[in-house]
């Protein structure tokens, strides 16, 4: 069973760096939406790529208004999901062991 409990475990550090790679993205992102970037530079295509699947259905859900909270929310989920999916894996693992 060690050898789940390990395999477990490497599923819960991937998804924590995942998600800590996604936070900055979006954080990166609302960060350089505030002084107009240039569309066609490399990188805001690549944060606006890596981004924008996860930000466009929260969009959906929130109402219209000058300010985009869709980025706070993203946040709020990746908190969640790394408290609780994270914790859950790593529990599990050790428990496993």
């Amino acid at each position: 069973m060690f050898v789940l409990g390990n395999f477990v475990i490497a599923v819960a550090q991937i998804t924590n760096i995942l998600l800590t790679a996604l936070y900055w993205l979006i954080l990166v992102r609302a960060l350089i939406s505030w002084v107009n970037p240039d569309p066609f530079n490399p990188i805001v295509q690549l944060l606006h790529q890596a981004t924008e699947p996860i930000l466009e259905p929260i969009r959906r859900f929130l109402p219209s208004s000058g300010i985009d909270f869709s980025p706070l929310v993203a946040f709020l989920v990746i908190f969640f999901a790394r408290s609780f999916i994270v914790g859950t894996l790593l529990d599990i693992g050790y428990r496993l062991q």
